[in-house]
């Protein structure tokens, strides 16, 4: 991600890829019990007590929002073939491919209750057609035995997956189980894609995942990324997204930034509505290089080892009445220890905000209505100086803002003036913080320090040489002059503020005070438990 000092590393997105061929949510299936867990899955450990995503404290400012707990009990399918689908034999292995390899475009196909195989080959996955639509009876699961890499690939639109268990696939590092090939206009829905390596789940132009549990996959729950162009118009609404990296791959690959409970990458519209992402090691929502009008609202975001909420490289969003709630408890704690005084947040907004000029539902970043409660750290705004197109420093390379099409453009002496100047890097600014609620309590979170910080900050520029952007140009402007407000808002708790750069630490006043004038109509009440 786009730390402070040569900005993110660059990742692997897709992989190489082999194959054979605010709202009213409507948040159903609530239950009270946990998830529970397959016999046979790794129990993920890291040695930190966390906290349990499950329960609502006493004392909390507001009663719990209801949360989609589908993991446990989803939607059973029908007991009873739909009229005119084909029976898939959970006794036959490869029936399910066969099966739909011998049928027609549009086919429905009911799995009967069991589990069902594919062929003992690693490529032997399902290849739809275009229409297809896959239905799980009651107790149905499609089970890769750790043999399969794929359950569902291919590049056929509109397939639709329902009331079904994926699980036991292994997937390589970067590629998905379901919808492999990412493909456009999935429906998934009242499923569960669980136990898997890799990604669970992968994304295309226009897919649907609702009312589904995306549990316990070794890489992500679901990598939003397509090979070429932009991925458009996504919707995740009323799923549990929980206990995903569970190989733990920040480690395998330290800075890797390859992991997420969910990872978006240049998205152009995407809803995220009503999910509980929660206990995920590392961070819950990961948005990267060139996402564009995300609407991130109504959500609980808890217990993640890391950033409830990472917006890196990105543009215009809307980030409003969700529950944040407990996370970076691993990775922030993990930070102060090693003695790093940068502001790790809960909510990271990295080079990104608002941007008139790529069309979306908004031009601004805003962030209101939110309740944060016992996490560490609050909400980060930071501006890499060394981080734009064409540095040698952006480790993302390759990739440029969506302002300049011709990253070569992004060099000496043009990018020393208007219009490159601004348009060669990625910008926070526009990011509008407002009517959310801070509440802190250390003794809850357990740190005595770097636990209770909100900044807006930027490194010293340095690097390469011919950058236009040493010194203190960028931490300047992304402090003072690039429209970066927050107001409006409750703040209970030691709280700490971080301005231009990590050295200055300020009190409310200060603040609030000249040069910053920050939160204006907010109030600070120090309502420390510790």
């Amino acid at each position: 991600m786009g730390l402070r000092g040569g900005g993110s590393v660059r990742r692997a997105r897709g992989g190489p890829r082999r194959w054979t061929a605010a709202a009213a949510l409507a948040l159903a299936l609530l239950v009270t019990t946990g998830c529970d867990s397959e016999p046979d899955a790794t129990p993920r450990t890291n040695g930190t007590t966390r906290p349990d995503a499950r329960t609502q404290p006493e004392d909390s400012a507001e009663p719990s929002r209801a949360v989609a707990r589908v993991c446990a009990k989803p939607a059973t399918g029908p007991a009873k073939a739909p009229s005119g689908a084909v029976t898939v034999d959970a006794a036959v292995p490869g029936d399910l491919a066969a099966k739909t390899k011998a049928s027609p475009a549009g086919t429905t196909f009911w799995l009967r209750p069991g589990r069902h195989r594919l062929d003992a080959d690693r490529y032997a996955q399902v290849v739809p057609k275009e229409g297809n639509t896959y239905v799980g009876a009651p107790g149905a699961v499609l089970d890769g035995r750790r043999t399969n890499q794929y359950a569902f690939g291919g590049t056929a639109r509109a397939v639709t997956l329902s009331h079904l268990t994926v699980q036991g696939f292994v997937a390589p590092h970067d590629e998905g189980v379901v919808n492999h090939d990412s493909a456009d206009g999935w429906v998934i829905e009242h499923s569960r894609i669980q136990f898997n390596s890799g990604a669970g789940l992968m994304a295309g132009s226009g897919q649907q995942v609702r009312s589904s549990c995306l549990r316990g996959n070794g890489q992500y729950g679901m990598n939003a990324y397509k090979g070429s162009g932009q991925l458009r118009d996504l919707v995740l609404e009323g799923n549990e997204i929980t206990d995903n990296n569970r190989h733990d791959w920040e480690r395998k690959r330290p800075g890797c930034g390859c992991t997420g409970g969910v990872k978006f990458w240049a998205v152009d519209g995407a809803d995220v509505r009503g999910n509980w992402v929660h206990d995920n090691r590392g961070t819950g929502l990961w948005a990267d290089t060139n996402n564009n009008d995300f609407v991130i609202e109504g959500n609980v975001l808890e217990g993640n080892d890391g950033a409830a909420l990472i917006y890196e490289t990105s543009y215009n969003a809307v980030v409003r009445d969700n529950t944040i709630r407990r996370n970076n408890w691993v990775e922030g704690r993990r930070s102060a220890e090693r003695g790093d005084s940068f502001p790790f947040a809960t909510v990271y907004v990295s080079e990104s905000g608002g941007e008139p000029r790529v069309k979306a539902r908004t031009d601004r970043f805003e962030i209101s209505g939110n309740l944060f409660e016992d996490n560490w750290n609050a909400i980060t705004l930071w501006e890499n100086a060394d981080r734009f197109c064409n540095s040698p420093a952006n480790t993302s390379s390759g990739d440029c803002t969506l302002l300049v099409e011709d990253i070569d453009r992004c060099a000496r002496p043009g990018i020393a003036s208007a219009p490159l100047y601004s348009d060669c890097r990625w910008r926070t600014q526009r990011v509008d913080i407002h009517h959310n609620r801070f509440l802190l309590d250390k003794s809850v979170v357990d740190c005595a320090r770097l636990c209770d910080r909100m900044a807006v900050l930027a490194n010293y520029g340095t690097y390469p040489d011919w950058s236009p952007y040493q010194g203190e140009r960028v931490a300047e402007a992304v402090t003072l002059r690039q429209r970066n407000r927050w107001h409006d808002n409750v703040y209970v708790g030691p709280w700490a503020f971080v301005a231009q750069d990590v050295s200055r630490v300020l009190d409310f006043a200060g603040w609030q005070g000249a040069p910053y004038r920050q939160d204006t109509g907010s109030t600070l009440r120090d309502g420390d438990g510790g």
